[in-house]
């Protein structure tokens, strides 16, 4: 009898898996690779983000789009028999407990770029008594398939992009079914979302949200065919792609949308704005391997320490807290920041815009930007924002050591009859530059050596 019980218990494979920026079901090798359990126990863990740069949580669109996601990948779960548990916490403690109680035996993730992700990964995989097992995040190609090892990456974009740009990767089919949940397992409710999409830009979360912006972007209205004339506009959905959200958060992968891409090109036309797409895709992995090559140097104040001189600033904080309310003496950076805050977007350019702003007009140290934009944007992704703030501010894969907009040169390009503005409420009263009573004097310079606490 006892050999029979053991038996019987060796033939229960009870896996777990742990779901990050891989909202969906399609195209998703990690939730693949546990697909053969017995028993399968799929998880989200809500984490807020760690105090840093004067900022804690996150803003209201970005939770609200982060939950739409869950909600949807739970709904197409429940449809195969399967479930999401939502938990909120540190996923060293919640992880290892969990495996504990439903006597989990193998533990599968997929990998997110980041030094604390990173760390956070190799204190789980201490902690956890069963193997872990860290499948391939959401980036076009996987690591095996890059021409060169990581710690060989390129140090600029061009030679990346030469480098990997005649690679294929095509995407995964979604399982037709899963394995069930432990049998006693309880999945309670979602948190309810605080607001609801901005009326100036109506995007819900979830997968099939993000496939029909896909395929309205691609064959619907073809805007892809001028993508590189549009991508400019201030406004969403008035040139710009908008897909970013979704490939934030895994609800759709880089490889859906270079093959969407690939195949207007090869059904309908095939031009330098089909191909400025595709572009703007090889950016984004080029980010995403140099925050995993990075780490903890994607957070610091002089980046990756090959800038080409010395940058030396004060931390003010009535300056920042203009910046971040959209009440500086500049219209078209204020409008920009309060489309931010009201929506969680902000065009491309309009991140340029408003990067260069802080870091060369205001003088303010790049590094609370990022953390600002983290905090709000609904298509936060560590390594494009805080890749992209290094380059503006020359200090990370910019060759040229920085970009500095002519801020009324930008406003008169981009926004020539004053109606975007206008439309946030950009023209602001103007006030003294600086106010010298005590509350208000800048804090002690940003100087080489002299660095945040760790994120």
């Amino acid at each position: 009898m006892r050999n029979s019980c053991s038996f019987h218990y060796n033939a229960i494979m009870r896996e777990l898996y742990w779901f990050q920026q891989d909202l969906r079901l399609q195209d998703n090798p990690g939730l693949l690779a546990h697909a053969s359990a017995s028993e399968l126990l799929l998880v989200y863990i809500w984490q807020e983000p760690r105090p840093w740069c004067n900022l804690r949580g996150i803003g209201q669109q970005r939770r609200r789009m982060q939950l739409e996601h869950l909600l949807e990948l739970r709904q197409g779960l429940q449809a195969l028999g399967q479930d999401l548990l939502f938990l909120e916490g540190h996923p060293q403690q919640l992880l290892p407990a969990l495996v504990k109680r439903w006597r989990i035996e193998r533990v599968g993730t997929s990998r997110c770029p980041g030094d604390y992700e990173t760390r956070q990964l190799e204190e789980l995989r201490e902690r956890l008594p069963v193997p872990l097992q860290v499948h391939g995040g959401n980036s076009l190609f996987q690591r095996q398939q890059l021409p060169f090892d990581l710690e060989d990456l390129p140090a600029q974009f061009t030679p990346f992009r030469r480098a990997v740009e005649h690679l294929c990767a095509e995407p995964l089919p979604a399982p037709t079914s899963l394995p069930p949940p432990p049998t006693a397992a309880a999945f309670p409710p979602l948190p309810p979302a605080e607001v609801a999409p901005h009326t100036s830009l109506p995007l819900r979360g979830g997968s099939r949200a993000g496939h029909r912006r896909l395929q309205q972007f691609t064959v619907g209205e073809q805007g892809i065919a001028d993508y590189k004339l549009t991508r400019n506009c201030l406004d969403p959905l008035s040139g710009s792609s908008t897909l970013s959200p979704w490939l934030a958060s895994g609800a759709l992968s880089a490889r859906e949308v270079a093959h969407a891409i690939a195949a207007f090109e090869q059904q309908r036309l095939r031009n330098e704005s089909t191909g400025w797409l595709y572009l703007e895709l090889l950016w984004r992995e080029y980010f995403h391997w140099r925050a995993l090559l990075d780490g903890p140097r994607l957070f610091r104040f002089h980046g990756l320490g090959n800038g080409r001189k010395h940058r030396f600033c004060t931390f003010d904080p009535r300056a920042f807290a203009r910046w971040c309310q959209g009440d500086t003496d500049y219209p078209l950076v204020n409008a920009l920041q309060r489309q931010l805050l009201a929506t969680g977007w902000m065009s491309n350019r309009g991140r340029q815009i408003s990067a260069s702003c802080l870091i060369h007009e205001l003088g303010l140290d790049w590094r609370y930007g990022a953390a600002f934009f983290e905090k709000h944007l609904i298509d936060y992704d560590v390594g494009s924002n805080y890749g992209n703030w290094q380059y503006i501010a020359g200090v990370g894969c910019d060759p040229r050591g920085g970009r500095r907009c002519n801020q009324h040169k930008q406003a008169a390009e981009h926004d020539p009859d004053g109606t975007f503005t206008a439309k946030w409420g950009g023209n602001r009263p103007r006030q003294p530059l600086y106010v010298t009573d005590a509350a208000d004097w800048p804090l002690p310079a940003t100087e080489p050596g002299c660095d945040l606490p760790s994120r």
